[in-house]
């Protein structure tokens, strides 16, 4: 498993995180192999959110579960986001400081390695985010800091306050839903849909910013649509080369895909939402795996994407 150092931090992280969306209804046994399967193959790093499964359930249920001792938890990273509310975005102080604090208290730990806003609130004052951040940090109950899915004028804007590195964004991208790479592949065709920018330039933003980026979703063909991998009705030329790579290489299509992350220079962290060990294996096989140009660029164009 390839180990990142994570950039405008003092942390290092495994390039594979593996997320707890989907662990509600899962027994603690069952939690504990997940994330033993995980520890296992090199994974060190594990993303959480308030919202998962309702007021903390996932984190509580992974707090329950594995009730770390010091020292074990000394050597994972435990990520969580907050802002998203009913029906609304809250990025105000008081919810902040409270999310945060019920977190910690769900998943039996006393600090963060790092907190994440989580969808951006059009609200937002950046002098009540950074309010809350500088009280975590001098509390010692955040180590590091960042958003998800925030543009680069919303990650300025709340640099306008906030004191600490925002060396996260966490945003969804799969060799499908690519289109924070595609839109730059296809720069100044405008004839071509693909040259629409409609994120502002998140990655190279990132790149120049030292930003780690986290993909969610990295399966999936869309939002939340069904995972490509497999999909012959609908991605037959890509999965004929995922399975030819996957042979070539001896790891599955699931490996290839995250392959196709890690190949990416920006040096990006890939969020598993599998809640299958074998799945969580097959992925780390990606993990250190270079695909070649050619190679990275051929699960491009038959994903759909132009080169032109």
């Amino acid at each position: 498993m390839k180990q990142l150092p994570l950039p405008q931090t003092d942390l290092t992280a495994s390039n594979v995180v593996l997320g707890l969306m989907r662990i509600p209804e899962m027994s603690d046994e069952e939690i504990r192999t997940l994330v033993r399967s995980a520890l296992d193959v090199g994974v060190t790093m594990f993303d959480h959110a308030d919202v998962y499964g309702g007021d903390h359930r996932c984190e509580r249920r992974f707090g329950e579960a594995m009730a770390f001792s010091p020292a074990e938890r000394e050597q994972v990273l435990l990520q969580s986001k907050v802002g998203i509310r009913d029906g609304y975005f809250d990025f105000s102080t008081e919810h902040i400081l409270a999310s945060v604090d019920e977190s910690l208290a769900a998943l039996r730990t006393d600090h963060l390695d790092v907190l994440l806003l989580h969808r951006p609130d059009a609200l937002v004052e950046p002098d009540e985010v950074a309010a809350a951040f500088d009280a975590l940090e001098a509390a010692g109950k955040v180590r590091a800091f960042g958003v998800s899915n925030h543009t680069p004028y919303q990650v300025e804007l709340l640099k306008r306050s906030v004191r600490q590195p925002l060396a996260f964004n966490q945003v969804q991208l799969s060799i499908t839903h690519a289109n924070l790479i595609a839109a730059g592949v296809a720069s100044n065709m405008a004839a071509l849909d693909q040259s629409i920018d409609r994120d502002n330039g998140i990655l190279d933003y990132a790149r120049l910013n030292g930003i780690t980026l986290q993909a969610w979703s990295p399966y999936q063909a869309g939002f939340f649509t069904g995972p490509f991998i497999g999909d012959r009705e609908h991605y037959a030329e890509l999965n004929d080369v995922l399975d030819e790579l996957a042979a070539k290489y001896d790891v599955t299509p699931t490996g290839i895909a995250t392959a196709w992350i890690t190949r990416h220079p920006a040096d990006m962290q890939v969020i598993l939402g599998t809640t299958k060990p074998e799945r969580v294996r097959e992925a780390a096989a990606g993990s250190e795996l270079r695909l070649t140009r050619p190679e990275w660029y051929r699960l491009f164009t038959a994903a759909g994407h132009t080169v032109p």
